[in-house]
C-alpha cells in the first residue's frame, strides 16, 4: 500500500494581490504525475484545500478538475476540512465526489462509520484503514460548562480531542480484526501540536482556548499525516507522526525550506518507506536584505531570468528615505522582477537604551533619553538634513519648557 501525504493547498490564495492559480495547477499535474508514476494507491490532503471559506470560482474548478483527473491514476482520494475551509462548501459536492472514488470528510459532526475508511489498493483488496479527523471544532466533541475556568476549559478540551481520536482508533481496530488482515491504521489531524515550527502565513489556530495539543493524545496508528503546519516536519521526533507542509511558498519567510509531499509505502501494517518528495518551484521567489547599493549589486543577478521573480525587500540604511519607492523602481527597472514586498530594516540600534545595564531610564534626564533617541536617526550632511535635526531639537525644548511652566501657558 502506498500514500501521498500532502496538506494546505490553499487554493484561491492572493498574495500581495498576485493569484496563484497557475502554480496550483502546475502543482496538481505534478502530483497527479508522481502518483501514477509510484503507482500509489491513495492520497491524502490534511486539510485547507480552499485558502477561504468563500473560494473563488477558479478555485473550485481546480478542486474538482483534479478529481476528474485524478481518475486516470487509479487511486482514491481523501480530503479533510481544515480551519479555512468552510464544512458547506466542502459538503456541497461531497456525495458526488464520493461516486468519483472521493472521501470528503468536513467535519467531525457525522456518524462515527463516515469518519473510519477502509481504502482499497489497486488490486480492489482492503489496503489501509484511516481514521479521517478533520479540523476539530471545539462545540463536535465538547459542551462547555457553566464554572470553568480557563484551565478547566482547555485541560478538557485536551481530554476531549484525544477522546475522539482514541474512539476513531478503537472502531479502526474492530475493523482490523473483522477483516482479519494486517492492514496499516493511519491517522489524520488538523492542528498545531505542541513544538512545531511555524510561519508568518500560518494563521494561529486555536481549538477553542487550546493553542496546541500534545503528541501524547494521537493514537498509536502506523502512521498519521498532519495539515495546518506550512513547514514539513517530523512531530515529538516520531518519523510516522509528519506534517507535509504546504506545496507552495504562502509567505516570503517559507522561502528557508523547501516544499514536500510524503511518499508512505506499508509492508503489512508497518510504514516500510517514508519518503519526502521535493515539489518543484513553479514561481520563482526570493528576499534580499540590504543597504541600496547591496540590494543594487544583488538584483543585478535577474537581468537574464526567463521567468519573473517575485522579490521581498529590505532595505538596512538607517534614517528615514522619503524617495525610497522610487529609488527601487529605477533600480529593478530592466530586470525581470516584481517587488511584492519592500520594507525597511529594524533599527538594529533601536534596542541600545535597553541594553544599558549601567543605568536605568529613571537615571537619565528626559533631555538625555532624548539626545539618545535622536543619535540613532542619520542626518543628511546637507543643509536641509541639519536644519531638519535642529528643529526637532527645539521643538523638544518648546514641549520641555511647556510642561515646567504650565502656567504660563494658563495666562
Amino acid at each position: 500500500m502506498k500514500i501521498l501525504h500532502t496538506s494546505d493547498w490553499h487554493l484561491g490564495q492572493t498574495f500581495f494581490t498576485k493569484t496563484r492559480k497557475d502554480e496550483h495547477e502546475a502543482f496538481l499535474q505534478w502530483l497527479l504525475s508522481v502518483a501514477e508514476q509510484e503507482q500509489v494507491d491513495l492520497i491524502i490532503v490534511a486539510g485547507d484545500i480552499f485558502d477561504t471559506g468563500t473560494p473563488p470560482s477558479y478555485a473550485r474548478q481546480l478542486y474538482n478538475q483534479f478529481v476528474v483527473d485524478l481518475q486516470h491514476a487509479g487511486c482514491e482520494l481523501v480530503v479533510l476540512g481544515g480551519n479555512h475551509d468552510a464544512v458547506s462548501v466542502l459538503n456541497e459536492s461531497r456525495q458526488l465526489l464520493s461516486c468519483l472514488n472521493t472521501h470528503v470528510i468536513a467535519s467531525t459532526g457525522i456518524s462515527l462509520q463516515e469518519q473510519v475508511l477502509t481504502i482499497n489498493n489497486r488490486r480492489s483488496e482492503p489496503g489501509a484503514i484511516i481514521c479521517a479527523v478533520p479540523f476539530i471544532r471545539p462545540r463536535d466533541v465538547l459542551q462547555s460548562q457553566a464554572g470553568d475556568t480557563g484551565t478547566d476549559k482547555r485541560r478538557a478540551l485536551g481530554e476531549a480531542i484525544a477522546a475522539h481520536y482514541d474512539t476513531v482508533y478503537q472502531h479502526a481496530l474492530e475493523i482490523r480484526q473483522h477483516l482479519g488482515k494486517p492492514l496499516p491504521i493511519i491517522a489524520t489531524g488538523h492542528l498545531t501540536a505542541l513544538g512545531v515550527s511555524q510561519s508568518d502565513s500560518v494563521r494561529d489556530i486555536y481549538i477553542g482556548t487550546l493553542e496546541g495539543f500534545a503528541a501524547e493524545g494521537f493514537p498509536p496508528a502506523d502512521y498519521i499525516a498532519l495539515g495546518h503546519i506550512h513547514r514539513p516536519q517530523k512531530v515529538a521526533k516520531s518519523e510516522s507522526i509528519r506534517y507535509s507542509g504546504s506545496p507552495i511558498p504562502l509567505s516570503f519567510d517559507e522561502l528557508k525550506h523547501r516544499k514536500q509531499i510524503i511518499l508512505v509505502e506499508f509492508a503489512g501494517d508497518a510504514a516500510a518507506h517514508i519518503n519526502p518528495i521535493d515539489v518543484p518551484i513553479f514561481q520563482p521567489m526570493a528576499c534580499h536584505s540590504g543597504s541600496l547599493e547591496e540590494l543594487a549589486s544583488e538584483l543585478a543577478s535577474y537581468e537574464q531570468t526567463e521567468q519573473t521573480v517575485w522579490l521581498s525587500l529590505e532595505v538596512t540604511t538607517q534614517g528615514y528615505l522619503s524617495d525610497l519607492q522610487q529609488r527601487i523602481a529605477t533600480m529593478t527597472d530592466g530586470l525581470n522582477v516584481e517587488v511584492l514586498q519592500l520594507r525597511r530594516a529594524r533599527n538594529r540600534q533601536a534596542d541600545t537604551l535597553r541594553t544599558q545595564t549601567t543605568e536605568t531610564l529613571s537615571e537619565l534626564s528626559p533631555k538625555q533619553v532624548f539626545a539618545r533617541r535622536l543619535a540613532l536617526e542619520e542626518f543628511d550632511d546637507t543643509a536641509a538634513g541639519q536644519l531638519r535635526k535642529q528643529r526637532l531639537e527645539q521643538q523638544f525644548d518648546v514641549i520641555c519648557e511647556a510642561i515646567r511652566h504650565p502656567q504660563d501657558d494658563a495666562q
